[in-house]
């Protein structure tokens, strides 16, 4: 009876130690303000045929081009005109009180990520309105027929109830005919979807994973315990990889589950005493995965940080010793 009520101790500690066990530490080889966002809150990135993309969750007419040398880095705009958003199932209350935030700070879609495929096409994902905005190389941007029942289902199984805690990462694989969410925290979770036809559906179930709790912030900020949350969502090498905010580490995880195998840590970087930010949070908000490393962006809100650079800044990191894949 002793022996069985250890192993069950253990069990449901392993996941509270998981969280504290030291992370390998991903080096930073380059940092890159950016000039040209005039709105700032850097919200998503992906790397689209030649270029490195980026997108403000204050703006809902752009997507900028980054270009530029070894340090600033320039904002090109491409203007684009969103049709009507479609209609969702979330609660009149959480739509109102989105619509209103839009209405002080800008950004009435909130657009919170971007992928691309190997067309060209790019992908916004909009927390206010629970959709996907797919914008063609040339032609005009549409919405992509999500199924009736994902935000629904998505809901049943605790995400998507909390004003700014929606749907804040997206994911398209390079054909263009699979597509996964992240709901942000509150719970936190994965959403898959297929498509068929024009159309999206969700072959067993729209809901990958969720998640609820809390773990620990680094030691930097203190190691206070905060909500788990994913802020974006990378598809490479047929892994998922999120962007854990509030933990500053980056995570694989499988296609089939969303079960976590590996995570890295980025905070030793991150929180340098130049590099602080007055938020006790984290403010990691998009996430490019490659072969070579990892584009990280930081939406500041226009903050200043320790140093006093106010802009919008992306790091790139290199990939951990052994690839992206090492067990």
């Amino acid at each position: 009876m002793i022996r069985r009520l250890a192993v069950a101790l253990l069990l449901v500690a392993a996941p509270a130690l998981a969280e504290t066990q030291a992370l390998e530490e991903l080096k930073l080889v380059s940092e890159h303000p950016i000039d040209g966002i005039a709105a700032g809150n850097l919200s998503g990135l992906a790397w689209c045929g030649e270029a490195l993309w980026a997108v403000s969750d204050r703006e809902d007419d752009r997507l900028y081009r980054l270009a530029g040398g070894d340090a600033v880095w320039q904002a090109e705009a491409e203007h684009f005109v969103a049709p009507p958003a479609p209609s969702n199932s979330l609660p009149w209350g959480l739509r109102m009180r989105t619509w209103a935030t839009g209405l002080v700070r800008g950004g009435y879609l909130d657009f919170e990520g971007l992928s691309c495929d190997a067309i060209g096409n790019r992908y916004l994902v909009s927390e206010a309105r629970a959709a996907v905005l797919q914008i063609p190389p040339a032609g005009a941007p549409q919405w992509l027929a999500l199924p009736a029942g994902m935000v629904r289902q998505a809901r049943a199984s605790s995400m998507l109830w909390h004003f700014n805690s929606l749907f804040e990462g997206v994911a398209i694989d390079p054909a263009g005919e699979r597509l996964w969410l992240a709901a942000e925290r509150q719970r936190r979770g994965l959403l898959a979807l297929h498509k068929q036809g024009s159309s999206w559906r969700c072959t067993t179930g729209c809901v990958l994973m969720s998640e609820g709790g809390r773990a620990p912030s680094p030691p930097q900020l203190g190691g206070e315990a905060q909500p788990r949350d994913f802020s974006a969502v990378v598809l490479h090498k047929e892994k998922l990889f999120t962007l854990e905010r509030q933990a500053h580490r980056i995570c694989r995880r499988k296609l089939s589950d969303g079960a976590v195998e590996r995570c890295w840590s980025f905070a030793s970087e991150a929180l340098t005493d130049a590099r602080r930010y007055p938020s006790p949070y984290g403010l990691a908000e998009a996430l490019w995965i490659d072969e070579q490393g990892a584009w990280v962006g930081i939406d500041n809100g226009q903050h200043s940080r320790a140093d006093g650079e106010q802009r919008p800044v992306v790091w790139r990191f290199a990939a951990p010793k052994g690839g992206w894949g090492r067990r």
